[in-house]
């Protein structure tokens, strides 16, 4: 979807991430999928971005870290701002949000914060 503002684009985000940290429950695993939605503003080869999604995770145990999340399935929620430089790379910051949405306590939840760079070929 497109207008003299800016447009709506989408990719899906297939991600491994590796956890270490905690006293408790250090080296977990987390694999995910999720939807994500972009909405690129104005025109040119510099455009700025907002981000968002929320798709699902499998963690290779009830607890990373020092967080105790219940559940091995949880909900993968982000949102995430940059620039779009030309039609191949991406610079920005991301915020993800892992939790059971509640389904069982407790539900600490975990958080993951990033910098990031991107090149499509």
């Amino acid at each position: 979807m497109e207008s003299s503002s800016g447009k709506i684009t989408g990719y899906w985000d297939l991600g491994y991430t590796y956890w270490q940290a905690g006293d408790e429950a250090g080296g977990r695993h987390s694999i995910s999928l999720s939807p994500v939605f972009v909405y690129e503003l104005g025109q040119g080869q510099i455009k700025p971005f907002v981000e968002a999604g929320i798709g699902v995770a499998m963690f290779s145990s009830i607890n990373a870290g020092d967080q105790k999340m219940s559940t091995a399935f949880n909900f993968e929620d982000r949102i995430g701002a940059g620039l779009k430089i030309g039609e191949t790379q991406k610079v920005g910051i991301r915020a993800i949000h892992y939790s059971n949405g509640s389904a069982k306590e407790p539900n600490d939840g975990i958080e993951s914060f990033s910098l990031f760079y991107s090149h499509s070929i």
